[in-house]
């Protein structure tokens, strides 16, 4: 079997590797005798190689995107949720007729779940997961320049649909309920000047004051949690997104090229 000479550089794009002359190594493409347990000299000239420093690539560009692109995934699941809830409470007892006669929530009516955290944080989410790996350090600062403008968007759309949200929650559910003159719609349990917004703690409210739609209180209070609460998480990400495209702004492309260290194996 021929054995290599004690020291073998074998040089491939940015690896240099000598061999020791303990041990045996068998050589990859050949049946030969090299010497094993080699230490692996790592240089990074270039800043696009699959490790530097003897481990993977920690370039910020890479950290930055794949955040881009877990908060776009999240920021879809999320919108998807409150666009269910909002349509769930335009219809009360998952009937038509109460939205088309106009008996629905003014805040569910709004419809924010649908176009604030609904269309304008897919629009926002989509941005981020096609947010490519732009080469070139000022062509990537543009980019994430441009993801930081429209993370701000989305904070103020989600986060909008949140106050609407709370708003609805505390004002209480537009019903049928019994007046001096008789049956009348309105919203019974709307916080006054000697009453706060008491009900969600008095559970006897929920099903004695509002006639139609029967359960709209418990709906209402659900489902508004539910928008307010995937919107206010919306508007969390967003608000992390903003600093994480930031931190690409100012960090670029990354550095520590032209390193070379040792990893024994």
């Amino acid at each position: 079997m021929e054995v290599f000479p004690p020291a073998l550089f074998m040089t491939a794009e940015n690896f240099l590797l000598p061999y020791k002359e303990t041990g045996h190594f068998l050589h990859p493409y050949k049946g030969a005798c090299v010497c094993a347990c080699p230490t692996i000299y790592i240089s990074s000239a270039s800043s696009t190689g699959p490790l530097k420093g003897g481990r993977p690539s920690d370039d910020p560009r890479m950290c930055v995107a794949r955040c881009l692109r877990c908060v776009g995934v999240a920021l879809l699941a999320l919108a998807t949720v409150c666009a269910v809830a909002n349509v769930l409470l335009l219809l009360p007892e998952l009937k038509v007729h109460f939205l088309l006669e106009g008996h629905v929530t003014r805040e569910a009516s709004w419809a924010t779940g649908l176009w604030s955290s609904g269309l304008l944080v897919v629009l926002g989410a989509r941005a981020f997961l096609q947010s490519s790996q732009t080469p070139g350090c000022c062509a990537f600062r543009t980019q994430m320049l441009r993801q930081a403008l429209y993370s701000c968007a989305c904070l103020l759309s989600s986060a909008f649909c949140c106050l609407v949200s709370a708003t609805g929650l505390v004002q209480g559910p537009l019903c049928l309920y019994n007046t001096t003159s008789g049956p009348a719609w309105g919203v019974p349990l709307k916080p006054t000047a000697d009453r706060d917004a008491g009900y969600l703690y008095n559970r006897s409210l929920w099903s004695g004051v509002c006639l139609e739609p029967r359960g709209v209180v418990q709906w209402n209070v659900v489902l508004f949690s539910i928008l307010g609460g995937a919107s206010g998480l919306q508007a969390l990400l967003c608000a992390g997104n903003v600093i994480n495209t930031l931190l690409g702004v100012v960090l670029g492309r990354g550095v520590g090229d032209n390193k070379v260290s040792p990893v024994s194996v």
